[in-house]
């Protein structure tokens, strides 16, 4: 099967070092349950729209993380909220952090998952989510002071 960009290998090839980030930020969005589905919907998405990748406006794992973030989000608007299935459990008894992340605002939680646990710089988390390098810098400051109060509340 051919594209207007290429032949599937040739996609897979291009995805390929992407994606276990992309498996990552599904599973931390998501939970195990649907991670799988939604790199593969993402997958598809990304297949269907790679004739339109531009890589003067970003790196190609930030345009498939962005296609990842949008999957996730569509597919937890669609699903009950379902906590207690964290992705990575605290080391400490009395603190949840996983419970204290999926409290936060979407735009927060994203950010929060693209920098500190699929290790995106600042500049990339930009890209993924649409915006303005010093807004994800207040992003994430926002974040860590609201789980910070959660937190300390706990």
């Amino acid at each position: 099967m051919e594209s207007a960009r290429g032949t599937t290998d040739e996609f897979a090839e291009w995805v390929a070092p992407h994606a276990s980030a992309m498996l990552q930020l599904a599973v931390r969005i998501c939970g195990w349950a649907d991670g799988d589905d939604v790199v593969q919907d993402s997958l598809v998405r990304a297949w269907r729209r790679w004739a339109t990748f531009r890589p003067e406006r970003g790196s190609p794992r930030a345009w498939l993380l962005a296609i990842v973030a949008d999957q996730a989000r569509q597919r937890r608007r669609h699903k009950p909220e379902v906590l207690g299935e964290p992705a990575i459990v605290s080391f400490e008894p009395d603190v949840d952090l996983e419970r204290a992340i999926a409290r936060l605002a979407h735009r927060q939680r994203l950010a929060v998952e693209l920098y500190y646990f699929v290790g995106l710089g600042v500049s990339e988390v930009a890209q993924v989510m649409g915006c303005a390098e010093g807004t994800v810098k207040s992003t994430l400051a926002d974040a860590r002071k609201r789980l910070r109060e959660w937190l300390e509340d706990s």
